[in-house]
């Protein structure tokens, strides 16, 4: 990567992604559209009991971003505030995708503690497609241990390592 130019456009788009789904891929596809570079911050958060090891994490968004051809997009894995990692990446916009009213009511939130951390970065809102718009990692995780059907939600690939991991854990309920 090469030092930041000051004309170029940095966006941030942060997430656990615990598997990455393809509502992710098409915020992601979308975003990356709004800025010259899009950094997708991979980030832990034990709160969310991960599937995934950060790096397992990584790996897969690396993946799934290279399937996308898209060229102005890097992964990043970060354990800090999302302000101080947009910051350090040169970022001046943090890109967040909205499903539903809920998502608003959190991010509206997330968006005003980030805009009194940073007044120079910036959030953009991207709503997920309407197809996409009920696709949530959490879900997606749950579906698969008790024994679903996770393929219209995912990739063949994330569906492939989900189905493993869940093999490898044990499913749950009866079956």
């Amino acid at each position: 990567m090469s030092a930041k130019d000051d004309s170029e456009r940095i966006g941030v788009y942060p997430g656990t992604f615990d598997p990455i789904t393809l509502g992710h891929a098409d915020i992601i596809r979308r975003g990356a559209k709004l800025v010259d570079r899009l950094i997708i911050g991979v980030t832990t958060n034990p709160s969310k009991n991960p599937m995934f090891s950060p790096e397992e994490r990584m790996e897969m968004v690396r993946r799934e971003v290279a399937s996308l051809g898209l060229g102005n997009v890097d992964v990043v894995g970060f354990n800090a505030l999302l302000m101080k990692f947009a910051r350090k990446q040169g970022a001046s916009v943090i890109v967040r995708g909205l499903r539903a009213v809920a998502d608003f009511e959190y991010e509206y939130q997330m968006a005003g503690m980030n805009q009194q951390l940073d007044d120079e970065i910036e959030t953009v809102f991207l709503m997920a497609d309407v197809s996409l718009q009920p696709i949530a990692s959490k879900l997606v995780k749950e579906i698969a241990l008790f024994g679903g059907d996770i393929s219209p939600f995912v990739s063949p690939a994330v569906c492939d390592e989900v189905i493993a991991r869940v093999e490898k854990v044990g499913r749950r309920g009866d079956y």
